[in-house]
């Protein structure tokens, strides 16, 4: 494994070599004088003649290969200028440094705002070794947590991230309707990013997930990104319905057409004409509205009950579901040609704890939008979270996903008397799991075709796939997230499981 440093040249390096005596050997010889890199990439922003005399002198001191990259910039606080240059150096770095490597980016060289990007990119996009270095203290690694550099770098410097990254994967243009859902996760990245791209689209859409995971949301979003925006958005919650009404509520009625059908009534199909029909919990629906919904989705028309006319309607379908439908077709609860109707694009809504790095992010928005229903209530005072609470719901399991999350920062925001929520406060308004359910690899049924080696393969395929996802393709940070002791071992169990790296 190569170990590659990358730091901007900081005037306290230029002077290193006429002035050693006063400011030492600068924070980049001296990080080399302690560690030991193969690969050294500068960034800096004087110009060749002024840096030539220092990296002669640098060349000098290490054995290490030592590549420059000058990149003007027209100033020393200009965010966006300083990202994109530091992101062209490290993937000049990893290009050139072939496929197992190890980053360590210097914070000491430099303004205060290449240290902030340095510490982003170290954080997120790039995993590497944050290093700062002085005259007095030496060398050491830097401890920046997580939330302490997402929460005070300026969001200025995601956004660059981001346009960058779409620009060059040709990805389709944001939609600011998908703002709402709250994330910083790469998976629901992901996702937004195929919604988008689906949104524009005139098929029917299948979203997939728990209880709790924001489908609704997702589907609105979509709707609202789509050439239909300006027609209605029907919710529908099929498992609220009657299933004597499923066909009236659906289709409509004409009057007379049953004892209550005192007049007759649009059904939901009709109010969604030229819009969206979002149908939740879609796996409730009884076996012969299923039948009357494939007719409906094939023919483009509805025909109310008690009447034979037929009425066009032009509807785009969403539909949502905590079941997986595929399971509910094997055990004869849901037909296989409306499935296949509804599933032409298919979005899976990740639960919460396969969300990385979202929680903390979701805890700060939702008790902002806690704060903003409350404010006008008499007596209500901002609240906050305090360490104590913070760390206490960071650590719960959160099967109720975000609605869980929610629910309970407006408890805790009730409980707290003060302007800050406690670590009790928090602890009261969280509601006991349900028979502290267990994820289902723990109750698998023995006998019966079960196997072992084949369920402890599907758990380690599992948490590699994660960890190289979080890594972003970095095999040693990889192993250390699932606590493997390096990253040849990592290497042998994802050729033993079949995991692409």
């Amino acid at each position: 494994m190569r170990r590659i440093l990358v730091s901007w040249i900081g005037r306290t390096d230029l002077r290193a070599p006429g002035e050693q005596e006063v400011v030492g050997t600068g924070p980049i010889a001296q990080a080399l004088e302690a560690k030991p890199f193969d690969d050294v990439v500068l960034v800096s922003d004087f110009d060749e003649r002024t840096v030539a005399p220092y990296l002669k002198w640098l060349r000098g001191r290490t054995k290490a290969r030592i590549d420059v990259r000058f990149e003007k910039l027209s100033g020393p606080t200009e965010f966006g200028e300083i990202h994109g240059a530091a992101v062209r150096a490290v993937e000049h770095a990893l290009r050139e440094g072939g496929r197992d490597n190890s980053l360590a980016f210097h914070l000491s060289p430099g303004t205060p705002a290449m240290a902030a990007v340095w510490i982003l990119l170290g954080k997120t996009r790039f995993p590497a070794e944050l290093i700062e270095s002085s005259k007095e203290r030496g060398v050491r690694t830097a401890s920046v947590p997580f939330d302490i550099s997402a929460d005070f770098i300026p969001d200025l410097l995601r956004e660059q991230d981001e346009r960058l990254r779409k620009a060059s994967a040709a990805e389709p243009p944001p939609a600011p309707e998908f703002d709402d859902i709250i994330h910083r996760s790469r998976v629901m990245a992901r996702l937004i990013e195929r919604a988008r791209r689906v949104a524009v689209r005139n098929v029917p859409v299948l979203i997939e997930g728990e209880s709790g995971t924001g489908k609704e949301m997702l589907a609105r979003s979509i709707h609202r990104a789509s050439p239909r925006r300006e027609r209605p958005f029907v919710p529908v919650n099929c498992g609220a319905i009657p299933a004597e009404l499923v066909e009236s509520e659906l289709f409509g009625h004409e009057k007379g057409a049953f004892t209550d059908a005192k007049q007759a009534r649009r059904g939901y199909f009709e109010e969604a004409d030229g819009g969206t029909l979002f149908l939740d919990e879609l796996g409730e629906l009884p076996a012969n509205a299923q039948v009357k919904l494939l007719r409906v989705i094939q023919e483009g028309e509805i025909v109310r009950l008690g009447s034979t006319k037929p009425v066009k309607v032009d509807v785009r379908i969403v539909a949502a579901t905590n079941r997986t439908l595929t399971d509910e077709i094997v055990a004869g609860r849901f037909r296989e040609d409306l499935f296949y109707r509804l599933a032409v694009a298919v979005l899976k809504v990740p639960p919460l704890r396969d969300r990385a790095g979202d929680l903390g992010f979701l805890l700060e928005r939702l008790l902002e939008q806690v704060n903003r229903e409350a404010a006008q209530e008499p007596g209500y005072k901002q609240k906050s979270l305090s360490a104590g609470a913070r760390n206490l719901l960071m650590a719960h399991t959160w099967p109720g996903n975000v609605r869980e999350v929610l629910n309970t920062l407006r408890r805790a925001a009730i409980w707290s008397d003060g302007t800050s929520i406690s670590s009790e406060d928090a602890r009261e308004a969280i509601l006991p799991a349900a028979g502290a359910r267990r994820h289902d690899v723990l109750d698998r049924p023995l006998g019966a075709g079960f196997k072992l080696p084949a369920l402890l393969g599907e758990v380690a395929r599992h948490y590699l796939e994660r960890a190289v996802d979080e890594a972003r393709g970095n095999k040693t940070k990889a192993a250390e997230l699932v606590g493997l002791p390096s990253y040849q071992t990592l290497t042998n169990w994802l050729a033993k499981y079949e995991v692409k790296s």
